[in-house]
């Protein structure tokens, strides 16, 4: 069976699990689905494998952090009036570009996401920031090893396919 075909039936059935679980099991611990899947999408991004759930999660985690913090920031900017969320999320932006010095922060657009989770949950449903930062790192967690759970399964399927063929 191509690739492609075997990710789409991992990928489709462990959808349908973790939309379970979310909406289920883990829905009292505040946990998000679309967090878990802007993680699963980002460990494909950051080339699947281990090391993509490793940058996955060291990066979002990061931008979470950097998130929730540059929200507090644009509270405490409030003089300057329309300007705070605006110069409070750019200080936020160029701390994870700068930090990208560093190797395991080095997935720029893996930040990007983590600060864009937090800051959803945050505006969305009124959370407050240090509110927000665990159930957004689980749920980041979670969704990377999904990721990584359906890219394992896929290949499973199309190496027993193309064995079975053989």
């Amino acid at each position: 069976m191509p690739l492609l075909i075997a990710l789409a039936i991992s990928i489709g059935v462990l959808a349908v699990v973790a939309t379970f679980l979310f909406l289920g099991p883990l829905a009292a611990f505040g946990v998000q689905i679309w967090q878990a899947f802007v993680a699963w999408a980002s460990h494909y991004h950051c080339g699947g494998k281990v090391a993509g759930t490793k940058s996955t999660i060291i990066c979002m985690s990061f931008g979470t952090v950097v998130g929730a913090l540059s929200v507090m920031l644009a509270g405490q900017l409030g003089g300057l009036g329309a300007l705070a969320a605006p110069v409070a999320v750019g200080i936020g932006a160029a701390v994870i570009v700068l930090a990208a010095h560093l190797s395991l922060l080095a997935t720029i657009p893996a930040c990007v996401y983590g600060f864009a989770c937090v800051a959803g949950l945050i505006l969305l449903k009124g959370v407050a920031p240090m509110d927000a930062i665990v159930p957004t790192i689980v749920s980041i967690v979670i969704g990377a090893v999904f990721g990584y759970a359906s890219e394992a399964l896929g290949g499973m399927l199309a190496k027993k396919a193309a064995t079975a063929t053989a």
